[in-house]
């Protein structure tokens, strides 16, 4: 019998949700981005779908009202909401948590 050595990292799985994008006050799509870009081969980010399981969700709303609607996702570890450029850092931080309690 052969005995695998190898070590199997499986990526996160993150599902995004953008709100309608009526009044954005940044490029949403760039602060996607950049997560992406920095989280690279660590997470794997897909728009959300129904009937999908992630691991986590995060809804990036374009203003304050952050009315992007996420309830008919499936997430294991629930969501992280953000609605400015300024909270890039803050979702690093907290998919960084993730990854490392899931480790």
């Amino acid at each position: 019998m052969k005995i695998i050595t190898e070590r199997f990292d499986l990526k996160l799985k993150c599902g995004v949700r953008f709100c309608g994008g009526c009044n954005p006050r940044y490029d949403r799509g760039r602060a996607l981005e950049k997560i992406k870009d920095y989280f690279k081969d660590r997470i794997e980010f897909s728009y959300a779908k129904e009937d999908v399981d992630y691991d986590i969700l995060l809804v990036i709303g374009g203003c304050t009202n952050n009315c992007a609607s996420f309830s008919q996702f499936n997430s294991k570890l629930g969501s992280i909401k953000m609605w400015s450029e300024d909270h890039i850092d803050k979702v690093i931080e907290e998919l960084e948590g993730i990854l490392l309690k899931s480790n």
